[in-house]
């Protein structure tokens, strides 16, 4: 977990992340600061990725649909919450290994602030590493309503303790 490192003389580095050992099933992770989506990141990211789909820009084309304002951009969305776990989630991880059944079942909007929380789902040693584990994490989105707006499934290939990049080099 995070923690500080003593590296004598008076001097100590931030460890960020956890090691494999430090997971363990049914224990939930509340990510926050939550992030205020604002116009300017929805529209940045869809034109970025090259999404032409103009309910995630175009104001007037999202007050004639169902919805009545634009949306914003639910690979943003997924995104953000993959961004928002990283410290808790994989940032000792040495890879992401997939996610699964994404979910998205309400809309997010600009002006909406975005909560996301990931629980521990399953674990497990890799067969072909010895030095690493398999986790596997559920993380739910929520707007400030406490309304799921998407969810996934993430596995990430997880470092033993003392195998972390950071454990091995001295920057």
């Amino acid at each position: 977990m995070a923690g500080i490192k003593d590296l004598g003389d008076g001097r100590f580095r931030e460890s960020h992340g956890r090691y494999y050992e430090d997971f363990e099933v049914g224990h939930i992770y509340e990510h926050r600061p939550g992030r205020t989506i604002n116009e300017a990141d929805n529209t940045w990211f869809t034109l970025l990725t090259m999404n032409t789909h103009p309910l995630h820009f175009d104001e007037e084309y999202g007050k004639a649909t169902e919805f009545g304002k634009t949306l914003v951009n639910s690979t943003f969305t997924v995104a953000t919450m993959v961004g928002m776990s990283v410290s808790d989630v994989s940032q000792k991880a040495i890879a992401n290994l997939g996610w699964t059944d994404i979910v998205l079942p309400k809309p997010l909007f600009v002006g909406d602030t975005l909560y996301a929380e990931s629980e521990v789902i399953e674990k497990r040693l890799s067969k072909s590493r010895d030095n690493c584990g398999i986790v596997t994490v559920k993380t739910i989105g929520k707007n400030q309503k406490g309304e799921i707006v998407a969810s996934y499934l993430r596995s990430a290939l997880i470092p033993t303790r003392g195998h972390a990049v950071d454990d091995k080099i001295n920057y």
